[in-house]
């Protein structure tokens, strides 16, 4: 039983962490589109790439289903929201269920 709260706890952290994932990825990318930081820095550029490689392919079928809002990308947000429901709707249920 011991090794089943471990997993859900790992998946827990790896759920949490995809979530600072996100709010990181905009905010990195509000801070480039201000000019405030460069991509032109080494580890700007390594950093905003890890990020657009482990956040896009979530992103990409939420922005196929939102519409156009102009420039404001709501995508993060949506997959925000829904990182919270599986966390804390579905995963917990399914730990409880499992548990019991």
């Amino acid at each position: 039983m011991q090794i089943i709260h471990t997993l859900f706890n790992l998946l827990d952290i790896v759920v949490h962490l995809y979530m600072w994932c996100f709010i990181i990825s905009a905010i990195l990318s509000w801070l480039i589109a201000f000019n405030v930081i460069n991509t032109t820095n080494r580890l700007i550029y390594t950093v905003g790439d890890f990020l657009y490689r482990i956040t896009e392919p979530a992103l990409r079928p939420i922005r196929n289903l939102l519409p156009n809002f102009g420039n404001i990308d709501f995508s993060p947000l949506v997959a925000i929201l829904l990182l919270i429901f599986f966390k804390d709707g579905i995963l917990r249920q399914l730990h409880i269920w499992i548990v019991t």
